[in-house]
């Protein structure tokens, strides 16, 4: 195993200064009693959020990608040994019975089915499934999060539910609104997915634990896929930036691809809304942000499924498409794409660092 960056003299790994505060504290808690693996050379981890399943009708979150999920999840990461790691929201209890989400997506429930057999299945529950907790007869171990140690330092998998005190405190009231309320009037609940000033502020609150803390969290909750703290609007605007310096000394045809790729990544930026766009700089308050927060993203809309990996000490976000149908400034920002055999699916690997890059430039940084 490669060299590991110890952590700073002045923070602790599980108290000091990442301590302050209740919400720190609680998840502090939380994360000593909860399950742990290794992360090292041959570990192959996979960490899927919010599947939101329902009953296949239409309003089924995941109806528009739950074939996709079927392929990526037989096909791919199960031939390649990887352990699955389902990190909340996978079943929607808040909008349908179990038996009938069971009954709609039985091929999803065989593939998770054999990574259980196999002992490479971690079921973490977020707030859409934590009824779970009460129910005996439930095959798979619930637990609210995954340690993965590596080396001294700690990498921990959670929801993130529990950055919002509404849903710490009033889930089952949250619940009850949207199954006999809302879900019934076809009216959508203003989730942090769906309420921009809510993702942000649980987004912050984590960050803060985490740069604070010294811990690489990696979350679900909010639908919105980011790495290294960055979302795909940082990482445009990044990248855009850094074209345009190279622009000047390029050559007359690098010049010209120059122009291609900032036309297309341009396009996609302004395709945004305006208040992601808005929230770019400085979006957990700082000016240097740390590389402590990964969020895998969903399997809900109908561009595909996102999903952190962990391979060989690596972190990477991926990004799993039917063939046609990725926005054009994919192929520019990823290298090629993996084709699922005999399926229209494909995927790509959208950002890649090595954990040891990782927490070096968060100790550097902090």
């Amino acid at each position: 195993m490669s060299t590991k960056a110890s952590p700073p003299a002045s923070r602790c790994r599980d108290g000091g200064i990442g301590g302050e505060g209740p919400f720190a504290r609680a998840l502090l808690e939380q994360m000593r009693s909860a399950p742990a693996a290794s992360v090292g050379e041959g570990t192959r981890i996979v960490i899927l959020s919010d599947l939101h399943m329902g009953d296949g009708s239409s309003r089924d979150d995941l109806r528009e990608n739950g074939e996709l999920l079927a392929a990526v999840l037989d096909r791919h990461y199960l031939p390649r040994g990887s352990t699955l790691v389902l990190n909340g929201d996978i079943e929607d209890l808040q909008k349908f019975p179990l038996k009938r989400i069971r009954a709609a997506w039985g091929s999803v429930f065989a593939a998770f089915d054999r990574f259980a057999r196999e002992g490479r299945l971690h079921k973490i529950y977020g707030n859409h499934d934590e009824d779970l907790l009460e129910d005996a007869r439930y095959p798979y171990p619930l637990s609210p999060g995954l340690r993965l140690e590596w080396g001294n330092r700690r990498l921990y998998a959670y929801h993130g539910h529990q950055a919002s005190g509404f849903f710490v405190k009033h889930n089952a009231v949250s619940g009850a609104a949207i199954r006999y309320v809302l879900h019934t009037l076809g009216i959508h609940n203003r989730s942090p997915s769906q309420d921009s000033s809510r993702r942000y502020g649980v987004e912050r609150r984590i960050y803060e634990f985490s740069s604070r803390s010294g811990i690489v969290s990696i979350i679900g909750h909010t639908h919105r896929p980011l790495f290294e703290s960055l979302s795909k609007y940082d990482r445009l605007r990044y990248e855009i930036e850094r074209l345009c310096l190279e622009y000047c000394g390029a050559s007359e045809g690098r010049k010209a691809e120059i122009e291609r790729i900032v036309a297309v990544f341009k396009d996609e930026f302004c395709r945004m809304g305006i208040r992601d766009r808005r929230r770019g700089r400085g979006l957990y308050g700082r000016d240097i942000i740390l590389p402590c927060l990964f969020n895998s993203g969903s399997a809900v809309g109908k561009k595909g499924v996102t999903a952190i990996e962990i391979e060989d000490e690596r972190i990477s976000l991926a990004y799993w498409f039917e063939e046609g149908k990725a926005r054009p400034y994919v192929a520019l920002e990823t290298g090629p794409a993996t084709a699922i055999e005999g399926t229209r699916f494909m995927g790509v690997v959208l950002a890649s660092k090595s954990l040891a890059d990782v927490f070096a430039r968060m100790d550097l940084l902090s």
